[in-house]
């Protein structure tokens, strides 16, 4: 049996957490017992088998998640995973708001977790709309016809950044609040970043 590895980085997240400390805990310990590989990535507890991300913990205001990066190709037996948003292709969650939840269904959460490192093993992805599919809000399309550079640099962005900021712009009802989003964000996109990524990294 593999030795089990905990991750410094881990370590120091979990001793400043101020919210869901007993169940980030108690989720660390399922996620080691299945001998996955912890590290802290985009600032958070991240699990993953031979380089591919499994699993990331996410403290929530009003819940703390664990979110499997492919969780559209894992079978629901339970009824337990969540889209993330009314668009998510790819990732679901399992939400928790107690850590007795976590401890009534942790064989439920470690049969996920098997099924999700064998989709990994097989090397399966999720086929999503490609972003040629979706309908651009006229607002962001017309900064493309009229800003050469902004329309190279969003055109460099993965598919999976381009698809987060077409759903984002297109959002608000109004016209007025789609282009000050866009305004916003076009340096985050002139740098190369998604829409949750820091400019200063």
């Amino acid at each position: 049996m593999p030795k089990i590895e905990t991750n410094p980085k881990v370590d120091a997240y979990i001793s400043s957490a101020k919210k869901w400390l007993q169940e980030i805990e108690k989720l660390r310990a399922i996620l080691l017992e299945c001998h996955l590989t912890e590290d802290l990535k985009w600032g958070k507890p991240c699990y993953s088998f031979q380089n591919g991300n499994i699993v990331i913990m996410q403290p929530f205001k009003d819940y703390c998640a664990l979110l499997f990066f492919k969780g559209a190709l894992l079978k629901d037996t339970d009824g337990i995973l969540v889209k993330t948003g009314e668009n998510a292709e790819v990732g679901r969650q399992v939400r928790f708001t107690d850590v007795r939840e976590i401890t009534r269904i942790k064989p439920v959460l470690k049969t996920y977790i098997s099924q999700a490192i064998e989709v990994e093993k097989a090397g399966l992805k999720v086929v999503t709309k490609k972003v040629t599919d979706l309908k651009l809000p006229q607002e962001l399309q017309n900064r493309l016809d009229k800003d050469p550079a902004f329309k190279s640099a969003f055109n460099a962005l993965t598919p999976g950044r381009q698809r987060a900021y077409i759903f984002h712009f297109a959002a608000p009802k109004q016209s007025k609040t789609r282009e000050s989003r866009i305004d916003k964000y076009t340096p985050q996109i002139l740098n190369g970043k998604g829409l949750n990524e820091r400019n200063d990294r």
